[in-house]
């Protein structure tokens, strides 16, 4: 990141790193044996949440859930595959669920497991459009949330992760972080 301001000038507004589970750290070498994938996951994760704070930029990735967890239409944190180290670490979890009827609205569920930006029993569940063919996720009509919301359903004109730095202003999910 150093490298790309330096000679790009380049400052990532956010990172995404596709699958946190076959990072590596560099803290533990390997998991050849000695070192079990609670504390080599736990460690990927200490490591990225680490540069976060150091770059001062929200990083995302994703994880797996466990066999029971797959087929499972209210995931919880104890559903996370390989390390529960990585939900004690996260800053936000949020699981994305589908079932046959979601899938046959275009919608996905998501539903909040830990926050430690907002109250995570505010706005628990909440769905959103999703367009597989494109790939995109987009807000769902508003008369799509009653029933899955666990209380009101609360809008909000600017959705943010700092509000006084007010970084990111997309529209999309605008519930989840007010």
């Amino acid at each position: 990141m150093n490298e790309l301001k330096i000679k790009k000038g380049f400052v990532p507004d956010i990172i995404y790193v596709d699958y946190l589970n076959i990072c590596a750290s560099s803290r533990m070498k390997g998991i050849g044996g000695s070192v079990n994938t609670y504390s080599y996951i736990k460690s990927i994760a200490e490591e990225l949440r680490g540069l976060a704070v150091e770059k001062d930029v929200p990083i995302f990735s994703a994880t797996q859930t466990t066999r029971s967890g797959y087929t499972n239409s209210d995931v919880g944190l104890e559903d996370t595959s390989e390390s529960f180290g990585l939900p004690a670490t996260a800053d936000l979890m949020f699981a994305i669920i589908s079932t046959e009827e979601l899938e046959a609205l275009n919608q996905v569920m998501v539903k909040q497991l830990k926050n430690r930006y907002n109250d995570p029993t505010q706005n628990k569940r909440f769905v959103v459009g999703i367009d597989r063919a494109r790939m995109r996720l987009y807000d769902a009509e508003e008369s799509a949330q009653h029933d899955v919301m666990d209380g009101p359903v609360i809008t909000a004109d600017v959705p943010v992760f700092d509000k006084g730095i007010n970084k990111f202003e997309q529209k999309d999910f605008k519930a989840l972080f007010t």
